[in-house]
């Protein structure tokens, strides 16, 4: 991916971390490292999120380290040293110019002098230090991350050592998006729309969910992507009653719907969209019934976006559309029965993570990117329909950042039929 970014906006980022770091405080982010998928083997690098947000740099082996003391702020980034036998097996590493251009930081160290720099922060601090991390853990099981394992060498070195975790900080400048970042996620959105666009000129009857996921592989390669911000699902059927299917092996058989739930990603900004689409051009009434309801239930529950609402205030609109709409159709006979064909919540905020780290039950703002994505999954007639976009918070209610991308009943079929 290129570089959109200008380095001021990672300066400026930095610059309201700072702000909210007491003194005698040291921030300290990995990039992270590359794992190892089987004997020489290894899996992409994805950089830390967070490390990434603050400098713009995909890079592995990488650490941020931010110090404040009497109000004065040092950052400096700690790089690998350059090694002319590597550089010709897997390329050279980061320059400091490279850097530098990148993410606006003047200061840098190399790796091996990390640990004698941190000794000297806490020598400094005279036993008054605070040390924040980014501790997120999302499974008991999971790995082990870089952060965790210094914390806890840390705390044997220097036991009056404070140690925080940075994510709330990190968690409240990330939720409210710059306007550069609001255009990497519309860039991330327009390729996604070229790709569903195509997936919907090469479908047919017998076309296997792969193939499908294929061409939208292809567009995605063609602007550059190369690490998806999610495995897409590309449900046929029944499969598109499970919320999270992702095996994409079987053949949409002729007269079911296709459920397709993905994005691509700009710069790491992701962008998160389903649309539910009938394998042959055509939909039956019944599927009608139902597609009508999710997208009145999302065109609603959109319009109910405004500062000062929370995601749960919008899940209720979209429960109250559902509930209305389903007893019509006879589908249940009282409110209590919604979640046996809604078992999911309807927002979610959206950036570089696409469920970016977010307070669910705080009141949304202008800036703020969230996801609107009502669903009805109906297993005993093998009809799953989910459709999402994604929405800007204005200080005015919203805008639907991808409107472009089409929805209702007539476009979608004219694009199925309209065949390369």
């Amino acid at each position: 991916m290129t570089i959109t970014m200008n380095p001021k906006e990672f300066i400026n980022r930095r610059q309201s971390l700072a702000e909210k770091m007491p003194d005698h405080s040291a921030l300290v982010l990995f990039s992270g490292v590359v794992k190892t998928r089987s004997h020489d083997d290894k899996y992409p690098f994805s950089p830390n999120r967070n490390f990434y947000y603050l400098t713009g740099i995909a890079r592995s082996n990488l650490i941020l380290m931010i110090t404040k003391s009497a109000g004065t702020v040092t950052e400096t980034l700690f790089l690998q040293r350059p090694n002319e036998f590597e550089a010709k097996w897997t390329g050279a590493v980061l320059s400091e110019q490279e850097a530098k251009e990148q993410s606006g930081i003047e200061h840098f160290d190399y790796l091996d002098e990390w640990l004698e720099s941190f000794g000297t922060f806490m020598r400094r601090c005279e036993g008054k230090g605070l040390l924040y991390l980014d501790l997120y853990r999302y499974l008991w099981n999971d790995e082990r991350t870089p952060a965790e394992t210094f914390a806890e060498d840390a705390q044997m070195k220097y036991r009056t050592l404070q140690i925080h975790d940075a994510g709330p900080w990190l968690k409240e400048l990330r939720m409210v998006k710059s306007a550069a970042e609001i255009e990497e996620i519309r860039r991330a959105i327009a390729i996604t729309d070229e790709a569903i666009r195509r997936m919907w000129s090469h479908a047919r009857p017998g076309i296997m969910e792969y193939e499908l996921e294929a061409h939208y592989d292809f567009t995605l390669k063609s602007h550059g992507v190369r690490e998806l911000p999610y495995l897409p699902i590309i449900a046929s059927g029944i499969n598109a009653t499970v919320l999270h299917y992702e095996a994409n092996n079987q053949r949409a058989e002729d007269g079911d719907l296709v459920l397709l739930d993905l994005g691509a990603a700009s710069n790491y900004y992701s962008a998160d969209i389903s649309r539910t689409f009938p394998v042959n051009g055509r939909f039956t009434e019944r599927q009608k019934e139902i597609y009508q309801l999710v997208l009145e239930a999302e065109i609603k529950t959109i319009e109910a976006v405004k500062p000062g609402v929370t995601l749960q205030d919008l899940n209720k609109v979209t429960k109250q559309v559902f509930t209305d709409g389903l007893l019509r159709l006879g589908l249940i006979q009282e409110s209590s029965e919604l979640s046996k064909y809604y078992y999911h919540s309807v927002s979610h905020h959206l950036g570089l993570d696409t469920h970016d780290i977010s307070d669910y039950t705080a009141a949304i703002q202008p800036g703020m990117v969230i996801t609107i994505e009502p669903g009805l999954y109906i297993e005993e007639e093998a009809i799953g329909i989910r459709i999402e976009d994604n929405v800007l918070v204005t200080a005015e209610g919203y805008e639907v950042l991808s409107s472009q991308i089409p929805k209702e009943i007539e476009a979608v079929e004219w694009l199925i039929g309209k065949k390369e």
